[in-house]
């Protein structure tokens, strides 16, 4: 019993205490300089781990944005800068996923040929139409060309888009981008980098090959340029956002083309976009005078077609503060919308919920087994 020494109740400080002579307690110093060192000064270890020594965010000269990268994003020391610093990351990785993606559907025939094909139909019709709107000399062809421009841009925001994300959900593109630091902010510049690109492309195409092969109209002037080019950034940013919107709630791709084929085909018909809005119901007008695609159809013709068409518009003008008021409404909609439906399903995503998915649509023949 001589040999043994216990000193703290323990089998292991007993032990120890053969080695040397036994620790002394520490002093209230001591207890305070290793409080200090571990960043915590107002008795609270996770306020030092965070660098918040009196509770705004500062340490007590050992603060936290000298020790660790989560401390430093918390704390007093570089803390604002670390936020923008992410939001370049993403926007760089964002315009980097965007300039991969184009390049895809610039190889990609089936892609393609579904643009051009619509820009076919375009000058096929616009080669037919022979007429002249009611009570003006502007040819019908250049009214018809200028809402069918419309349509473009409102068909590649607000119907493609949405199919593109329904695609890539049941794929696992979001699940596997939740799992990566900023996947998901760089996944959403890149689509809306997608759309713009290919949506201006589309455009530009359609405006030279009707004006080189049916003597189509193009803006005249510095002023109409410039109404064509915000008329054109205001109905992508109105319709783009809400496409996004759209594309987290669907359930399927099938489903998908199915729930909004038919409304756009509705408001193709009632918007003014083929024909005069003039000769529709004035219900019919006020009902179509709700949606964006009425008021991009009429933004490009003011910018395509002469001041004498104006006659064939509801007002018997261009009203373009109320084009770019309604656009804007749109815009700022479709974001509010856009931004909490998005996080909401990829929070909500799981392997387990793809994996349900996939065995229902096998069950049911949309995909194989």
């Amino acid at each position: 019993m001589r040999g043994i020494r216990v000193t703290n109740r323990t089998g292991r400080a007993g032990r120890a205490g053969r080695a040397g002579p036994p620790r002394r307690a520490p002093t209230a110093d001591a207890t305070a300089d290793a409080a200090g060192g571990s960043d915590v000064t107002d008795g609270s270890d996770a306020a030092g781990r965070n660098g918040a020594g009196d509770g705004n965010g500062a340490g007590d000269g050992n603060g936290a944005g000298d020790r660790s990268d989560t401390a430093g994003g918390n704390g007093a020391a570089g803390g604002p800068g670390r936020p923008r610093a992410a939001a370049r990351r993403y926007w760089r990785a964002g315009f980097l996923r965007g300039g991969i993606e184009l390049r895809h559907l610039l190889r990609n025939p089936k892609e393609m040929s579904g643009h051009l094909s619509n820009v076919v139909v375009a000058v096929l019709i616009v080669a037919y139409v022979d007429d002249n709107v009611p009570g003006t000399r502007t040819p019908m062809a250049h009214l018809v060309l200028a809402g069918f421009a419309a349509y473009l841009l409102f068909q590649i925001g607000l119907l493609n888009l949405p199919q593109i994300l329904v695609t890539e959900r049941e794929e696992g593109a979001l699940l596997r981008l939740r799992a990566t630091p900023g996947g998901i902010p760089a996944y959403l510049v890149a689509k809306c980098l997608l759309v713009v690109v290919t949506a201006v492309g589309v455009l530009a195409l359609l405006l030279a090959a009707t004006a080189l092969l049916v003597n189509g109209p193009l803006p005249q002037g510095p002023a109409g340029w410039l109404t064509l080019l915000w008329v054109t950034t205001l109905g992508l940013l109105a319709v783009v956002p809400l496409g996004a919107a759209i594309g987290a709630v669907l359930p399927n791709p099938r489903e998908a083309l199915a729930l909004v084929m038919l409304p756009a085909m509705g408001l193709l018909l009632t918007s003014g976009v083929v024909f005069p809005i003039t000769s529709l119901p004035g219900p019919v007008q006020q009902v179509a005078s709700v949606f964006p695609l009425k008021w991009m159809a009429q933004g490009l013709r003011s910018a395509l077609l002469p001041d004498s068409a104006r006659a064939a518009e509801a007002a018997g003008s261009w009203e373009l503060p109320m084009v770019a008021l309604v656009l804007t409404a749109w815009a700022v909609l479709g974001f509010l919308l856009a931004v909490p439906l998005l996080r909401r399903v990829t929070r909500r995503e799981s392997g387990s919920r793809l994996t349900a998915r996939h065995r229902k649509a096998a069950r049911s023949g949309a995909m194989p087994a």
